[in-house]
Order: C-alpha cells, then structure tokens, then sequence
C-alpha cells in the first residue's frame, strides 16, 4: 500500500485535487519567448530547432521537401542518424505536446500510474468533451457533467492525442496526429515516439468553393475516392491555389475527417487564412509569418499519389450509410435511396460537434433556418445542434445563432462530442425501428450515433444537413427544389452565407481550465478498489518463450469490424476507467461468420451459444488462450485503445485479418498482442469458427521475417498458411515484455 501510494503521490504532481485536465512545462528552448498557449507562459515556440532539423535532414536528403516532411523530419529525435525512406523505416520523434480526452485519458492516465513517472515530460492536457450525454438541451444536459475544449495548435507543431479527430488541427498547419494510451504515455515519458516514416498523398484544389458546396464536400470527395482504407500510412497534403479559397476552420473541417480515408493525419499550408484565424484567438501570427518558409512544401517536391480536385465544379456531397466513404452528390441520394430501400424521411437532422461545428459552420446554418422562419416554416425533422467548444457556444449565443436554431424547432446541445460519439439517449424511435438520419459528423457506422443497428446514418455537411431537417426527405435538393410556406408560396432556399470570424471577436465563455498545482508533493490519488468506473492496471504476463499452441478461434469476424464494433462507445464510456467492467463490451458489434449474428459466437468447450465477451472470460478461466479472425481494414474509426486492451485482458493473444487500419495496429502492438495479416487474403477462407490455430516462429521473430499458422480443424485435418507482420525490433520487445509498458518498466 505504500508504494501504492507513492506512486499515485508522484501522479499528483502533474494532476491536484480532481483535475480533468493537467499540464507541466516541458524545457524547451525559449529563443523565441513567444508562448505554446496563454495557459503555458514558461512553454515556448521553438521554430529555431525546427529549423536545424530541417536543415540536416535537407542536405542529408538532397531533394525538396512536402510540407508533412518538414514538419515530421523536424521534430526527429536524431535527425543526422535516422535512416528516412517514406513508408518502411520507422522514424523516432520527439511530439511538442500530448492533447487526451475525458474518456481516452482515463486509461492514458491509469497506464501513467502504472509507469511509476513523477511528472510528464512535455505539456499535456485533458479535455472533458466525450462523457457528455444529449438529451434535453444543454443547460440540463451539463448539470450532470462539465466540459472544456481547447486549443492548442500553432503551424508547425506535432501535436499527438488520444482521439482520432486530433488531425484537425491541420488546418492549421500541425501535424496533429491520433494515437492511443499508450503512445501518449511514451510522449509523456520522454521516450522517442515511434512512427511508421509516412507516404505524402497530394490533393491539388484548384477554383474556389462557392455556393452550396462547402469544405466538407471536399472531404467527402476525397473518402469516396480514397475510400476507408486508402490513405493508410499517408499523410494526406493539401495544396495548390483552390486552398485560399478555404477557411481556417473550413480547412480543419476536412482535416478532421481524414481519419476516415485511414490517413496517419491531414495538413493544409500556412496561408492568410490561417493568419487571420491567429490573429482573432491571439494566437503567433507574426512569428508563424517570420518562419513561413517552414510551413509550406518546397517547389517542385514529389508526393507518392496526386489527387486533383476543381473546387469550382465539385458539387454537394452526402455520404453513406453505414460507411463514411460511399459517396453520393446531394442531387442523386434521393434516388439512390429509393433504389436501395433506405428510408427516405429525416427523422433527426444534427450538426455541430468538434467536426463542423466552427462559427462559420453555425453561421451558414443560422442563414438557412432564418430563410425558413421568414416564411413561416420550422424543421421537419428533429434538429439539433452541439457546439464543439464552450467558445462557440458563448459566441453563437451572443451573436444571436442559437436563438435562430432554437427557433426553427432546434435543440442546442452541450458543447460536447454528444451523438457524434453516441452520447445520444435517443427516444424518438425503438431500437431496431428503420430509420434515416443526417449528420455533420465524420462517422456513420452502424449504431454509431444512437446504439440503434437499423439506423440510417449520412453524412453531410451543415449546410445540407440544415436544409434535410428544414425539408424532412432525403429526395429534396436545395439547388433545385422548392419549399412550401404554410400559405402555399413556393421558395427556394438561397444558398447560405455566413462569416468566417466573429466581428466582434470570440466570447471565451466560461472559464473552466484547472492549472496545475504549484506544488503537488503534498497530494494523491486514491482509486477506491470498490469503483466501478476506476480500476488500476495490473501487468499483463510476459511472453513463455514459446510458440503459441492451439488459440481458440473466439470468432470469425464477417465484414466491416470498426473500433466501434470492437469496444462500443454511447453508455460504456462510463467504465473506459475500468478494465474488467470495460471488457464486457468486446466485440459484441462484431458480425460472427457462423451464423449472421452480433454477440452470438459457440462456446467450443461446453458447445453453447454465448455473448462473445462471456465466452471469452470462460475460455480465460479455462486457461484456453485465444485468436480473433478478421476481415479487411480491421480497426478503423475511433483511436480507442480499449478495443486492444480488452481482448488482451480477456485472454486473447492473436488477431489475424486482411489488413489493419494503422493506430488500432499499433495499439495491438503496445498491449502485447500479435496483429498479424494473411500473406495470402484468400487464406481467410480456410479458416473454421471452431478451428485452433497455432502460430509458430516465434522463437526467432524477427522484423520482415514472416510467421506461420498451423490451423488445425475439428474433423482431425491441418493445414499451414503464412502471416505477416509489421513489427520492428523495439516493437518485438513489447511482445516478448508482455506490453510495451512492461518493456518500459524494465527499461527503468
């Protein structure tokens, strides 16, 4: 107990009484004396390091560089040393600052603990976004929970956090990047933070945006074209003369919903758009000015894939459902849904959240409903609107959006994730009734938003989500389409309109952050062993040496298995603090090959059906150790990490699919299992739900030296296959420690 209690005494350091949040200064060089953040004035801008490593790694180079290149190569922990070769060397970097949220930070923070650290190396903050659960509206909604969302982005910084929106802050000019627990801890420890060395995927805008096409369609262009999977290990790089036509937060939009073309993170170059979004939140304007050389790509430097796109014919998008990247013009859903039997009434219209939520977004919107409320009109279909910040929320609120919203029949939620992230207590419909609804957010997997299966989720942008709600159908095409005014007039609505920026600059609203203590030596953390929603980690078990004989195929997945079917968001996030509580929502989206059924897999050793959670907890108090199997772009979505560290926890030590996305890969790494892909995808195929598979190799693992599986089926018959692996040699060594923490502690 009382190293227990040293161990959480040190964590106080870094955290005070109750903090959500905390931050301790990294020493950094302070030439510039122009501060990360107003909250850090100790904590400087470095663009004179940048700089240097940039340098070395130019000449080492000898070719002009993307904007990604500069930004990734400048912030390598060994820029002279490092062997650099775009998508097979794996870079060693050293992040400005850690960002988590409320719900990834919780196990982020418990996996800290557990590393026995005083304090954090680099400045780190935790923002209280994702527990907050919509329903009535959002005084009523935060007298159960209190939230903050800030910014920390400047061009030029690499930034990692536990949530896969992290990239937004490309629109910026960072490379912001999404991770799990674990990586953070690394960042938080001052170990180097490994990366994959990322491919470059130029998208070239040409023209301008204007009328009812908005930033998100450039984005939804882009995933229909990429589609889930295809800008896996790429970093997605804006440029070319159309970007100038985009606004800073417009660009942020479309950097956010990079996570779901699978790319590592998304990035715009500095332009005067940024500049003036600096200079409104006070942010470093003239000192990015003085080093803008950094933050825009070399002339003539190469990318691995070109996209180009005309900004000025590309049209209104709207994508799904079920999937981000089944793109459709607006002018077409409505006959495509006819055709496929979706449900063509809108039966709920929301926007907002950290994805479109920025006063522009709200701005355009607000044009909309007021062009239907001058005609008498309200939304048809159930609308609602989540602010992404407390920033917005007090500047829509001042400015007068909010009462338009509430107005034409809208809810203005909570400054929170809320239905985006399926903190949404839904009572319109029963679960499993058919059902359309559209969005502003990036994600429309099934169940996604409202735990309901049979749900139609799109995905648009404000604007259309806006007009869907006010015109209750898919089938209306506001280009084209008229309205009726309850006198019997017809009206088109005239495209929307809204301002970049406040005039009368931002309101900051309520000021929630917590400063660290100035001396937390005195303090603790106390885990009552009793909570139901904290638990402390204990180690997970080394590695035997040997090769791992007869895994249990849990289940065979079928299909899309996103981090959403893995480890379910909505009401679990409450028990994201608890491991074994946590673990009894494994896979039980997941659609098992057997019989077509979610959280239905036989239990091989008494032959009865269970919930695959339930099963797995039997086989582990079997002492039957286990493999899930799985299909194409396995993991993709939320960065959660949880989706690793329950089939972990619940016995596994396997998972073998087509291909992986990339951090739900490298969460599997950090937790001690083996995320292997099928040398062969058709090998899938030979593959039993009651086969035992034993993968074996391991005794000389090795980077690029590929295992095998001897999968062994019920009638007595085998047969051998080949696995790949993406692992390296520090990565081994997580595996053969048990976890990349237990690897840490050895280290120590």
């Amino acid at each position: 107990m009382a190293t227990y209690c040293l161990t959480v005494a040190r964590l106080q350091l870094v955290l005070g009484h109750g903090a959500r949040r905390f931050h301790v200064a990294a020493a950094l060089n302070a030439k510039a004396k122009v501060a990360m953040s107003r909250f850090e004035p100790s904590s400087y801008v470095n663009y004179d390091k940048l700089r240097s490593n940039v340098d070395i790694v130019r000449k080492r180079l000898n070719r002009p560089l993307t904007l990604s290149e500069k930004i990734v190569y400048g912030h390598l922990d060994d820029p002279a040393g490092q062997d650099i070769a775009r998508g097979r060397t794996y870079l060693r970097l050293r992040p400005d600052r850690v960002a988590m949220q409320d719900a990834t930070a919780q196990m982020a923070m418990l996996q800290f603990i557990s590393s026995g650290l005083p304090k954090v190396a680099v400045p780190s903050t935790i923002h209280c976004d994702h527990l907050i659960e919509a329903q009535t509206g959002g005084v009523q909604d935060l007298q159960r929970a209190k939230i903050i969302l800030e910014n920390y982005a400047y061009p030029g910084v690499m930034l990692i956090g536990t949530d896969s929106h992290t990239p937004n802050g490309g629109g910026l000019g960072c490379i912001c990047i999404g991770v799990g627990g674990a990586d953070a801890v690394d960042v938080m420890a001052g170990i180097p933070w490994e990366l994959k060395c990322p491919n470059v995927i130029g998208v070239k805008l040409t023209g301008s945006l204007s009328g009812w096409t908005s930033p998100k369609d450039v984005i939804l262009k882009v995933a229909g074209i990429l589609t889930v999977k295809g800008g896996t290990g790429a970093i997605v790089e804006y440029h070319g003369p159309g970007v100038d036509s985009i606004s800073c937060t417009g660009m942020a939009t479309i950097c956010n919903m990079g996570a779901e073309i699978g790319a590592t993170t998304s990035v715009f170059p500095y332009n005067h758009r940024m500049r003036a979004y600096l200079q409104k939140t006070g942010h470093i304007a003239a000192l990015a000015d003085e080093n803008q050389d950094l933050l825009v790509p070399d002339s003539d430097c190469h990318y691995d894939q070109v996209i180009e796109i005309n900004l000025s014919e590309l049209k209104p998008h709207i994508n799904g459902p079920f999937t981000p990247d089944l793109a459709h013009p607006v002018s077409d859903i409505g006959t495509v849904a006819e055709k496929n039997g979706w449900p063509l009434d809108v039966k709920v219209g929301l926007i907002g959240s950290c994805t479109n939520s920025s006063y522009e977004d709200m701005g355009r919107a607000a044009s909309l409903a007021q062009q239907a409320l001058d005609k008498g009109l309200k939304c048809k279909a159930q609308f609602t609107v989540t602010p992404g910040s407390e920033q917005i929320r007090a500047t829509i609120e001042r400015d007068g959006y909010a009462k338009v919203f509430r107005d034409v029949g809208g809810i203005v939620l909570a400054n929170a994730c809320g239905p985006c992230i399926g903190q949404w207590d839904r009572r319109d419909v029963k679960k499993g009734d058919k059902n359309t609804i559209v969005t502003s957010f990036n994600r429309n997997f099934t169940a996604r938003n409202d735990a309901n299966p049979a749900t139609h989720a799109f995905v648009t942008s404000p604007e259309i989500v806006t007009a869907l709600a006010i015109a209750g159908s898919l089938k209306f095409d506001p280009e084209t389409d008229f309205l009726t005014a309850p006198n019997g007039e017809k009206f088109k609505l005239v495209p929307p309109t809204g301002d970049e920026l406040p005039a009368r600059d931002f309101d900051p609203g309520q000021d929630t952050y917590q400063h660290p203590p100035p001396d937390g030596s005195a303090l603790k953390v106390d885990v009552n062993p009793q909570s139901n929603r904290l638990q402390l980690l204990e180690p997970f078990d080394k590695w035997s040496g040997k090769d791992l004989e007869d895994l249990q195929v849990l289940i065979k997945v079928k299909g899309k298995c996103t981090t959403d079917h893995i480890s379910a968001a909505g009401p679990w996030l409450k028990f994201r603090g608890h491991l074994d509580n946590i673990s009894n929502n494994l896979l039980i989206g997941a659609v098992n090959i057997e019989n077509d059924a979610v959280n239905k897999i036989r239990n091989q050793l008494n032959g009865e059906f269970g919930g695959v959670p339930d099963v797995a907890r039997h086989y582990k108090k079997n002492g039957l150790s286990w493999v899930v199997v799985g299909d194409e772009n396995y993991g993709e979505g939320s960065s959660r990490e949880h989706a690793a560290l329950e089939p972990r926890h619940l016995g596994g030590r396997a998972i073998i699919v087509k291909s992986f996305a990339r951090i739900h890969e490298t969460n599997l790494k950090k937790q001690g299992l083996l995320p292997l892909t099928f040398a062969n995808p058709a090998d899938y195929d030979k593959i039993r739900p009651d086969d035992k598979i034993s993968i074996v190799g391991l005794k000389s693992f090795a980077p690029g030296k590929s295992l095998q599986a001897v999968i062994k089926h019920i009638d007595g018959s085998s047969e051998t296959i080949e696995l790949n692996h993406t692992f390296n040699e520090t990565q081994i060594q997580w595996f053969q420690a048990g976890s990349a923490l237990n690897r840490m502690k050895e280290l120590q």
